[in-house]
Formats: C-alpha cells, structure tokens, sequence
C-alpha cells in the first residue's frame, strides 16, 4: 500500500496528498455553507435585493483596481502557456482575496462608519446588513481565496495567510498612524505577488515581481492620500491618523505627488529591466499621464481616484503583455 504522504503530481508540480484534500475539503464547506446562508431566499424579489446588497458591501468593482496586476504579475512569473483553469482560478482567488480583504474592513471599522456622515449609509452602520451576514461574505470570500489557492499550487496555499494578515492589520492602522495609507499600498500589492507566484510556484528570478509591487504600494498610498481629504475634519475631530489630518491637506497631497513620481519610477525600472520594447513605451508614458492627471485633478476625488485608476492598472498590464509578445 502506498503511503499516505506520496506526493500527487499535478500540472507539472508535486502536491502533498494529506494537505491538500483536506484543505480542499474545509475551504469546499465553507464556501458552500456561506454562499447558502447569504443567498439562499423562496422569494425572487428578496433573492436579487441580497446579491445587490452584497455587490454594495464589497464594492465587487473596485477588484478593477487590482486584477490587471495580478495578471501582469503572472506574466512576469510564467514559463509556459497557462490553461484556461489556471486563469480562472486566479481570476478566482483575485475576487475571493477582494471580497475578504472588504469585508474586514467594513467589520472592523463599522463603528467609525457610523459616526462618519460620508460612511454612515453603508450596509453594517445602517442596519441594512446585519453582522452575522457580513462575516458570512467573509468566511465566502475567504473560503473562495484559499481553495482556489490550493488548487493552483500547494505553494501558494502556503503563502496564502499572509495577504490575510495583511487585510486584517491595515483597517487598524490609521487608529495609530499616518503610514496607514501604505497599508492600502501594501494590502493592493498582493495582487501582482499572488499572480507571480501563481505562476512560478517558486521566489527565482522574483526581482520584476518585486518592481511592480513597488509601483503598486506606492501608487495605491498616494491615491490613498487623495481618497483621504473627504474625511479630513472627521479624522482630525475623531483623532484618526492621516496624512491629511496630520500634516494638513496641502502638504498630504505633496507627499502623494511624490509617491506616485516613486511609482513611474519602479515601473520604469520593470520597463528597463524586463518589457524592453519600443512598442511598450506608449503604454508606460500613458500610465505617467494618467498619474500626473490623477495628481491635477485631486480636488475631484470621484475622478482620480475612482475613473482614472479603474484604467490605470489596464494600461500597466498592457505594457507587460506588450513587453511578454514582443519577447
């Protein structure tokens, strides 16, 4: 009889027979109990009003933020064309990682939600989700994360907690500090680290990953910053730390103008390093606009924060794809 710890091979890597079926087996459960509890209604008209409420709590849209970069950081990793169930399971693990890294934050701070009159309308500080049906979309979004890391490597199911450490320790950064804003940075630069590993299964030749990481930390702070001047008075009147209320709207947003020149930066030094294209650098002279228009227009949050970086990580992975034809 064969032991129970031989290796099972799949897609070219080997797989510990004990960790993964189990795994696989509580993340199945999980997800499947949460999915039910959340959605499951007789009525229609009540079912569609609960997905509605449950896309409005974990701004489902936002994920356009990230996705781009998780895919541009598997391309910086691949060695070989990818199946289609790869690239849907990262697809996957990107909205389950979305949808946990949400849900915390929406738990975590729904108190200072509440006092917030900008943030008092959303679901858990109105009534219109009770807590019990938000830690359900986190156990889902959870559940949904760690399978489909499981199902892409056992190497990426053990790295797998480390974003979630990650997710939980941010919204309690600004009760003490000012670097909150690259908890932000640092939360969205898992993304083209998880797509890396995704594909490399493995820290060689990590370099380019670490680049776009970089530029997303530092892209996401600086944005960030801007997203924080709607709550300057509140965060000062209630003592939460930003850059704003620390060191003033002008000043903040100095800083965020130096954080996105750091971005273009570090993804300058990816262009050098690895795209090496000429047919790459309308791409990374587009993502240079777009943060310097981001920086002009920081009084309209509606634009520069949400539009222009809805885009902006596209035209990121199109100067890595572009890079990826050409070689």
């Amino acid at each position: 009889m064969k032991s129970s710890h031989t290796a099972i091979a799949h897609r070219g890597r080997c797989r510990p027979a004990i960790l993964q079926p189990a795994a696989l087996r509580i993340a199945s459960r999980l997800l499947q109990a949460s999915i039910f509890s959340i959605f499951y209604d007789h009525n229609p008209h009540i079912r569609s009003t609960i997905v509605k409420k449950f896309f409005n709590f974990v701004k489902i849209e936002h994920t356009l933020f990230t996705l781009p970069l998780i895919y541009g950081g598997f391309l910086l990793g691949m060695k070989e064309p990818p199946t289609w169930k790869t690239l849907l399971l990262v697809l996957f693990s990107a909205v389950g990682a979305r949808t946990t890294a949400f849900a915390l934050n929406r738990i975590i701070d729904r108190n200072i939600d509440g006092l917030n009159p900008r943030t008092a309308v959303r679901e858990l500080p109105s009534g219109r989700m009770t807590l019990g049906e938000a830690v359900g979309v986190l156990c889902a979004g959870s559940a949904l994360y760690l399978w489909s890391a499981a199902e892409i490597s056992t190497f990426c199911l053990m790295l797998s907690p480390i974003p979630l450490v990650v997710f939980t320790a941010y919204p309690y950064m600004k009760r003490f500090t000012a670097l909150a804003h690259f908890g932000v940075g640092l939360g969205m630069s898992m993304a083209p680290l998880g797509g890396y590993f995704a594909a490399a299964s493995s820290f060689d030749n990590i370099l380019p990953a670490v680049l776009l990481c970089l530029f997303t930390v530092f892209w996401g702070a600086g944005f960030d910053i801007i997203y924080a001047t709607l709550d300057e008075e509140f965060d000062r009147r209630e003592h939460l730390y930003s850059f704003v209320s620390c060191f003033g709207k002008r000043r903040a947003l100095m800083w965020s103008s130096v954080f996105h020149l750091i971005a273009f930066a570090s993804l300058t030094s990816l262009f050098f390093l690895t795209i090496r294209t000429w047919y790459a650098v309308p791409f990374l002279l587009l993502t240079g606009v777009m943060l310097w228009v981001e920086q002009r227009r920081a009084s309209n949050v509606e634009l520069s924060f949400f539009r222009i970086n809805a885009g902006l990580g596209f035209v990121v992975f199109a100067m890595i794809i572009t890079g990826a034809i050409a070689r």
